[in-house]
Order: C-alpha cells, then structure tokens, then sequence
C-alpha cells in the first residue's frame, strides 16, 4: 500500500491568451487551476496521472489536450481486470491507434481544429503495477535521494539530432497530421521506491526553468503551482503546467 500525496497546476503564461495544456490529476481535470488531493493506492485498482500539451492554433490545442486526456481516462477506468503486461501494452497501443485517428479525423472535418494535436505523458497505475509513457516532449522526472533525473525521453527534432538545448520541433504526437504515433510505454513498478517524488510537465516548464533550479525547488518542497510561479516569474513564454506526486 501506498499514499499518494499529489499538486496540479495548469497556466496561461504571460504571453499567450488562452491555455491549451491540461493536466488529469488522479480525479480531476486540471486547466488554468490549481489543485492538491492525496489519496491510498489500496483504495482503488487503478488510477490516472497524465499531462498533455496541446497545439495547433487558437483553441484547436486546447480541444486536442481535453479530448485525449478524457478518451485515456474512461479507456482506463473501462477496461477488463486481470490483464497481463503485454496484455495492457497491447491495448494501450490500441487506444493511441484510437485516439490518434479521431483527433486527426476532427482537425481534418472541422477547419477551426484543422492541424490540431497534443502531447501526452503520464503515470497509470492498473492492477498494483506502475506504468509511465510518453509521446511528444512532455516530460517525466523522478526525484530520488535529492537527485533529479528525467526518465521520458523527448520526440523532438533537437533530441534526434543529438542536441541538449529543447527544440519546439517535436517529432512525435497524437493527432497533428501524424500517421504513426507511437508511444514510450514502461511498466516500473519495481522501481518505484518509498520517498520518491514524480514530476510530470510541459515544455513551459523546462524551456523557462533550468534543470539545477528545477531540481532544488524540488528538493525544497516546492508545489506544482509554485513551479509554474517559477518559469511564469522568468518570463513564461508559453502556457506552464506541472504535476508532482510524492510516494509514502
């Protein structure tokens, strides 16, 4: 058994005009919001941590982020017990097929949402097994013994080329014209520890707020919102949205 203590928060930034991120925080969609629950794992068979970026122009991004965050929830709470890992990888993959194709099918019947798509990365806990997975540049960090270490990897053009600095070219969503969506699925349940902390953000974060800063803020306590406080503070260039959750 263990206790989840977890913060959300979603901001517009200082230069756009409407937020097209969202964070799924356990029982709660989280936009332009704050938000703090805690919860115990023996209590339910399976929950959603998820945070996605969206894009594609005025509200398009914002429809794509809502639409995909809220197909992964009911997909999650609606499948069948008992499945085995590969079981569970196999009908994640299903799912992204499924979602991907209606986010692009929408951008392409509805010209306000034409070229619409979102990031996606989060941490699903399905029947006492720990799953993260990732596409786009979202990101997942883990803080363990006051080092912080980024466990996704980023689909972004910056990455595939070798390069440290954070490209907005990214390479990899859901909707946004791509035909071949894929996602990095693990299962880390043996790897989860007692006193570890996750954090899941968008680029708005990471593109503001350096690692080593990030990484002592983490270690001082700081909150979801008083992450995004941080990169809107240092200029918010972008909508900033941030989960973390500490493990007990």
């Amino acid at each position: 058994m263990s206790r989840i203590v977890l913060t959300a928060a979603s901001r517009v930034g200082c230069i756009r005009s409407n937020n097209e991120d969202m964070v799924l925080a356990y029982d709660k969609f989280v936009r332009s919001d704050a938000y703090r629950t805690e919860f115990l794992t023996e209590n339910t068979d399976r929950f959603v941590i998820a945070l996605a970026d969206g894009m594609g122009g005025h509200r398009a991004g914002e429809v794509a982020s809502e639409e995909t965050l809220a197909s992964l929830n009911f997909f999650i709470s609606d499948i069948p017990r008992g499945l085995s890992i590969s079981e569970f990888n196999e009908t994640m993959l299903e799912w992204l097929h499924h979602i991907n194709d209606t986010i692009n099918r929408r951008g392409h019947s509805d010209p306000s949402l034409y070229d619409m798509g979102t990031t996606l990365v989060g941490v699903i806990y399905y029947g006492g097994k720990y799953f993260w997975l990732n596409c786009g540049d979202s990101r997942l960090y883990r803080l363990r013994d006051g080092k912080l270490v980024q466990l996704s990897t980023d689909h972004s053009l910056s990455n595939a080329q070798g390069e440290k600095k954070h490209s907005n070219i990214i390479t990899n969503c859901i909707g946004a014209g791509c035909k071949n969506s894929y996602l990095d699925l693990y299962e880390f349940t043996n790897d989860v520890m007692s006193g570890d902390t996750y954090m899941l953000c968008s680029d708005g974060l990471n593109d503001m707020v350096n690692h080593e800063d990030i990484e002592k803020l983490m270690n001082e306590g700081s909150t979801a919102n008083g992450l995004c406080e941080v990169a809107i503070e240092a200029g918010g260039f972008d909508n900033v949205s941030v989960c973390v959750f500490h493990v007990e």
